[in-house]
């Protein structure tokens, strides 16, 4: 995956995702393009491996900051937390591929436990990067 995030980046895809994300989230607070990127990661962790989504997600993290002159390390802490909840799904980490065999689990089983996780995560995470990491 680090040579599709040096494409991203060379090519300008990270900055177009970029813009599109700043778009989306329009005139809203800084925070809410934030909390877009972390749970955008999320989203992306729990489709491929953590670090995959860590090496996709930073080119456009580091993107949106410029676009917004903020600093860019609350969004690359939002990346580096967001890559490491993939609880929605057993593909998003090896953990949850071992035990859903012995523990009887299905697919639908990660959803239920894992987005109330995921979303006292976001909670609790966005203030904190906030506080210790400010734009």
């Amino acid at each position: 995956m680090i040579p599709v995030s040096g494409a991203l980046e060379t090519t300008g895809g990270a900055e177009l995702i970029a813009d599109s994300i700043i778009k989306i989230a329009g005139s809203a607070a800084p925070w809410v393009t934030l909390t877009m990127v972390l749970v955008g990661t999320m989203f992306l962790s729990d489709l491929v491996n953590n670090a995959a989504a860590a090496v996709l997600m930073a080119p456009i993290a580091i993107s949106i900051a410029l676009s917004m002159n903020a600093s860019a390390d609350p969004f690359l802490m939002s990346v580096a937390i967001g890559a490491s909840c993939a609880f929605l799904t057993p593909i998003g980490h090896q953990s949850n591929t071992l035990v859903m065999g012995p523990g009887g689990y299905k697919f639908s089983d990660y959803w239920r436990m894992g987005l109330p996780l995921e979303v006292i995560i976001a909670l609790v995470a966005v203030p904190l990067i906030l506080l210790i990491w400010p734009f």
